[in-house]
């Protein structure tokens, strides 16, 4: 892929990012090592990433690049869930520009756009979602932003994200959190899948419900980043979380 407009420094930038996101070790914040920087490369003014957790329906763990934490706490507990073009924007799977799936003039009539982006300032934006290579799970993205007396993002973003893309992903797969990153009770779950309950079995030493064991059992795959339980077994198995139950 040829990326148009891209200057010498700018280069050695894209150089850096993908060099350094070869080097990471498995227990780094991948989107916290490079974010600004890509925000940087994008010549952009404003950023956003997050992690989309399928089990709850939400965007968690915002990193921040040049935004208001209080407005990112809105988008949390309120926002994301008026938010008119993210989940499109994620079954693109691709660098993709907002303007290109909803209209700017419709997007500036939402309580989205009024209440939350244009608080920060943020106009013209594009965003990449990064899923592993079976594009099942959500690893990450990036949403990356412009003000309003900014130019409008280009196909020279656009490359510039695609080509990060395999190497974020790389990273991101690479990058398994601590399992003290479970709650107590995923914690539990994992132990109990590791020793070989099923959940039934589970939910009935823990006198929970078995859809409540299912929900902290997918919540515990996504921030340990297994596939499936089997992975995630061999991972506890290997010492990742405590083996004592409660």
């Amino acid at each position: 892929m040829a990326i148009r407009d891209i200057t010498s420094s700018e280069l050695a930038l894209f150089g850096d990012i993908v060099g350094r996101l070869a080097s990471l070790p498995p227990t780094a914040d991948v989107r916290v090592s490079v974010f600004g920087d890509i925000v940087r490369l994008l010549r952009a003014d404003f950023g956003a990433s997050y992690v989309w957790h399928a089990a709850t329906g939400e965007s968690e763990h915002p990193v921040n690049y040049n935004m208001d934490p209080a407005n990112l706490r809105r988008y949390g507990e309120w926002y994301q869930y008026r938010d008119p073009m993210t989940a499109e924007l994620r079954r693109r799977r691709r660098a993709t520009l907002v303007d290109a799936v909803i209209p700017r003039s419709a997007l500036e009539r939402t309580e989205f756009y009024n209440d939350f982006l244009a608080r920060d300032g943020l106009h013209h934006g594009v965003n990449l979602f990064v899923f592993d290579a079976e594009g099942r799970r959500d690893l990450g993205d990036l949403r990356i932003w412009r003000a309003r007396n900014r130019p409008d993002f280009e196909s020279r973003d656009l490359d510039i994200l695609d080509a990060l893309c395999p190497f974020l992903r790389a990273a991101l797969l690479r990058a398994r959190p601590a399992a003290g990153g479970l709650t107590a009770r995923e914690r539990q779950v994992a132990t109990l899948v590791a020793q070989g309950y099923r959940d039934r079995d589970i939910a009935h030493r823990l006198g929970i419900g078995f859809g409540t064991v299912r929900t902290h059992l997918n919540r515990a795959m996504e921030k340990l980043a297994c596939a499936n339980r089997a992975e995630l077994a061999a991972l506890m198995s290997r010492g990742a979380g405590s083996s004592a139950l409660m």
